[in-house]
């Protein structure tokens, strides 16, 4: 082997320590942690808070693009119904029906909270339609129990 080589092989740890410890004093200054300074990206900090609410909800992953937002916004449909049935008289409304919006508000509402990313409006509707499926289901129940105290008696007359 070439002299040259030899000794260029006996230098390296050298360097590499010298290389170590000039980058390790850069970032000395912040108790061994490393963070990324403001000005090393285009998006700092600062690019984040110029950006307008509606900017930021057209880019978020649960936006105005994205299924995560127009699916509760549809959804509140379902609830409106739900609120518009309680003009209707008991005897008209159908337990299965109020059955399964009371168990789909149930069940999305912790769905809602396990999924990536998590999605408040998508729970907060599934719980407003769960809250509206239990208040017509009470409802029949009381009209159905009113029923059979109604009917009891007159069997007793007759």
């Amino acid at each position: 082997m070439p002299p040259t080589t030899t000794m260029f092989r006996a230098a390296r740890p050298i360097f590499q320590q010298t290389s170590r410890a000039a980058f390790r004093s850069q970032f000395a200054r912040t108790s061994g942690r490393r963070f990324q300074s403001t000005t090393a990206g285009s998006e700092g900090p600062s690019a984040q808070q110029q950006k307008t609410w509606f900017k930021r909800m057209w880019d978020s992953p649960i936006g105005f693009k994205t299924v995560h937002f127009w699916a509760p916004v549809m959804k509140w449909a379902l609830v409106i119904a739900g609120i518009g049935d309680f003009a209707r008289p008991a005897d008209k409304l159908s337990v299965t029906q109020n059955a399964a919006l009371t168990a789909t508000g149930a069940i999305w509402t912790r769905w809602c909270f396990v999924i990536t990313p998590q999605n408040y409006l998508l729970a907060a509707v599934n719980f407003f339609l769960g809250c509206v499926g239990v208040a017509q289901l009470t409802r029949i129940a009381i009209y159905n129990a009113s029923q059979k105290k109604v009917a009891a008696p007159a069997e007793k007359e007759a």
